[in-house]
């Protein structure tokens, strides 16, 4: 018998079983596809990305890096299979898309604690169990979740298309990362004010895919269809996604009216993904619409965008922030981990399922919860989804939920940059103190 289940073979899901694994107990793994599909998903393979292929900012000074530097300080299995498959992406980690879960699959398959169980969850078993079952929770065990919370969130999310390399016309496109900052990893498009304003036009009037009126409108704001921001304003998209700041074209050694990125999705650079292009577009208007983008007129899709529906749970109602559900709503030793909790984001979900591993691991050991350091982006998020007031909306890692740094130093003032790489500092040392002292410490923590 498991001495804990883990729900759910995404990034949460399996970052959760690693780690209750390495904690020496007996985990059952759960993962029902390819039993049973989803909407979204093409693979049986654990944490499959379904969206975009890229982890956020490699860089330590920003929020999404510094996240990253956390999970490789605590031995993230995630962390370490996306750097073993990273691919070129500027100043992002990119990830070979399937290479990345495949690595995944068999590393934490292959755990002598580890079972895998390819089975849908119908009801939610005994002991402790993590549920990690993501955003596309299948419908039975969505009743279940259901009747602890007594209501259900959601939003929707899109995924952008991804385009045959050999398709793209070499001789429009061209190579740049924006501001020079590392490699030249992205294929540019650039377009003049006519060509955009006409895409623009075409975009906010093609053809969506039905869905229900009374989910409309319920979208996470870092996560929008392309059409939903062309239809916010004719400009809306060239200061957003389409910004061409920073990306002069090497042939007029100047920066384009507008400029669509394309990023490596695979480890042979034969796949390419339209970046910030997520789209509930019908696939036959993507076609058309899309060939609208200077060097990409005859190009090949590889996948079309999709929309699906994103579930979280009001985790500021429901659970602590050690990711166990609230003693007030059920004795029953069940933690929630990934985007289910209300966090946004490839790694914050990983991140959540490493605290609701690890915790699910030490209360079947007889011992306390851990909370995270609220120093730490870890901790930080773990405390803003658990504790937010009024309504939880999905968020993503960002400095203004780690203590910040002074202004100030020895009378100089710091700049942006420095004050960032301070944050950072503070935020690994207290990880660091509480991995010697806490973590690595259990039987004096409980």
């Amino acid at each position: 018998m498991a001495d804990v289940t883990v729900l759910g073979g995404g990034l949460a899901g399996s970052e959760a079983a690693w780690q209750a694994a390495e904690a020496g107990c007996r985990v059952e793994l759960w993962e029902m596809r390819p039993v049973k599909e989803t909407p979204a998903h093409h693979t049986g393979l654990f944490a499959e990305l379904v969206c975009s292929n890229s982890l956020g900012n490699r860089s330590p000074e920003t929020a999404s890096g510094l996240l990253k530097e956390e999970l490789r300080l605590l031995g993230s299995v995630i962390l370490r299979c996306a750097d073993a498959n990273a691919v070129p992406a500027g100043g992002a980690l990119g990830v070979a898309r399937e290479d990345f879960a495949r690595d995944v699959t068999e590393t934490v398959g292959s755990h002598p604690n580890i079972e895998v169980v390819r089975r849908e969850a119908e009801d939610i078993p005994e002991g402790p169990v993590v549920i990690a079952t993501g955003p596309l929770t299948s419908e039975a065990l969505h009743r279940k979740i259901e009747e602890l919370s007594g209501e259900t969130l959601y939003f929707f999310d899109a995924a952008s298309p991804i385009i045959h390399r050999d398709s793209i016309d070499d001789a429009i496109v061209y190579r740049a990362s924006r501001y020079g900052r590392g490699e030249a990893d992205y294929l540019n498009c650039p377009m003049d004010r006519e060509t955009y304003y006409a895409f623009v036009e075409e975009l906010a009037t093609a053809e969506l895919s039905p869905i229900k009126k009374f989910e409309e409108d319920m979208y996470f704001e870092g996560c929008l269809p392309v059409e939903t921001i062309a239809r916010r304003g004719p400009d809306t998209l060239r200061f957003g996604p389409m910004k061409p700041v920073g990306l002069p074209d090497p042939r007029t050694g100047r920066e384009p009216f507008a400029v669509v990125q394309l990023r490596q999705d695979d480890a042979e650079g034969r796949l390419y993904n339209i970046v910030g292009f997520q789209t509930r577009l019908r696939w036959g208007e993507q076609k058309r619409v899309f060939r609208m983008i200077p060097g990409l007129q005859n190009a090949e899709f590889a996948r079309f965008g999709v929309m699906h529906r994103n579930t979280y749970l009001p985790s500021n109602r429901m659970l602590e922030a050690t990711m166990k559900i609230r003693d007030s709503i059920s004795e029953r030793p069940l933690f929630f981990a990934g985007q289910l909790t209300g966090v946004e984001g490839y790694v914050e979900s990983t991140a959540m399922g490493y605290i609701a591993g690890t915790n699910a691991a030490r209360v079947a050991r007889g011992l306390e919860p851990l909370r995270w350091p609220g120093g730490t982006m870890m901790g930080a998020l773990a405390r803003y989804i658990t504790t937010k007031e009024g309504t939880l909306q999905p968020i993503n890692s960002n400095w203004g939920l780690v203590p910040a740094a002074p202004k100030r130093e020895n009378g100089r003032r710091l700049s942006r940059q420095e004050r960032r790489r301070r944050q950072a500092a503070m935020a690994l040392a207290a990880l660091e103190e509480f991995v010697e002292e806490v973590l690595r410490q259990p039987a004096a923590a409980g």
